[in-house]
């Protein structure tokens, strides 16, 4: 659930920019890839570019040998945990180093790190080197983890550009993305949101081997976040609690923290979710404090 209001206000940042079309796109196409692209799709071509095996043969473990299959996603849990801990490092680091934010909430962090913002590329390097100094003690799995943490750094890099594009030649009047910057933003939240699933693919076998029965669970979860994310762009939430942006980095930050760890840690999925649960209550308690001071 923790996860789900990270990916949730995230999302709603981005969705807010896009046109109403758009946003029924990703409601409706967007469940559609959130359930049968993501949660069933994608782990198959994982287990089939880490085990080395043929899309038949990974088909046939999923719906004849879910033990089995479930045995080989597990076993790619350092190449998962290392784009998705990469690419969601790379993100909240992003934010945190933005030297254009105006918005401070925990002031005496975030100010110091923007005279750092000014670099494009200080931030994936940032978690390359993370990534580098964390393989050292990787095993077998050291070329793996490499592999997979670039890819996760350079992948939100080069969306965050593409975005930042969009974002300068769209109108100053309304700033709505029509066209193939909506698109584009669009391709960002799917992308955003197969990041955030990894882990939760994971965990979900420690319940069930049902494959079909854990995509339908997980997709669950998906219609809910986008639900979630739709009502915050129609409510004005993030521009009415103007530190929950901040909380939801935060807690992002925490969630890549433990994927990365989680190669060599076991870290309970209690202690993440309290953790990022209270960084989105204390942001959402701050903003409320501010919203009654400007009243006053």
């Amino acid at each position: 659930m923790a996860i789900s209001f990270d990916n949730a206000i995230v999302n709603a940042k981005v969705l807010a920019k896009l046109s109403h079309f758009w946003q029924q796109i990703f409601l409706t196409v967007g469940i559609l890839i959130a359930i049968v692209g993501v949660r069933f799709v994608l782990p198959i071509l994982i287990v089939m570019f880490t085990a080395h095996l043929s899309w038949h043969d990974v088909i046939n473990l999923a719906l004849n040998d879910t033990a089995g299959y479930g045995e080989k996603l597990k076993e790619a849990h350092v190449a998962i945990a290392g784009f998705g801990g990469s690419f969601l490092l790379t993100l909240s680091i992003y934010f945190l180093l933005d030297d254009e934010r105006k918005v401070y909430w925990i002031r005496r962090i975030e100010k110091p790190l923007q005279k750092f913002g000014g670099t494009i590329w200080l931030p994936p390097l940032v978690v390359l080197t993370v990534v580098l100094i964390m393989s050292v003690f990787a095993g077998n799995e050291t070329a793996n983890l490499i592999r997979a943490g670039f890819i996760g750094a350079i992948s939100y890099t080069l969306l965050k550009q593409m975005l930042d594009v969009i974002e300068k030649l769209a109108p100053d009047s309304k700033k709505v993305y029509t066209g193939w910057a909506a698109l584009m933003g669009f391709m960002y939240l799917e992308v955003l949101d197969a990041s955030f699933s990894f882990d939760g693919v994971l965990g979900a076998f420690a319940i069930t081997n049902q494959v079909v029965l854990i995509a339908l669970g997980l997709g669950v979860g998906a219609i809910w976040v986008r639900s979630f994310t739709i009502l915050m762009v129609r409510k004005g939430t993030l521009a009415t609690y103007k530190y929950l942006d901040h909380g939801a980095h935060y807690a992002i930050f925490i969630l890549a923290s433990a994927l990365l760890a989680g190669v060599y840690l076991e870290i309970p999925d209690w202690a993440i979710g309290i953790s990022s649960v209270s960084v989105i209550f204390a942001s959402f308690m701050s903003s409320r404090q501010s919203n009654n001071k400007s009243l006053r």
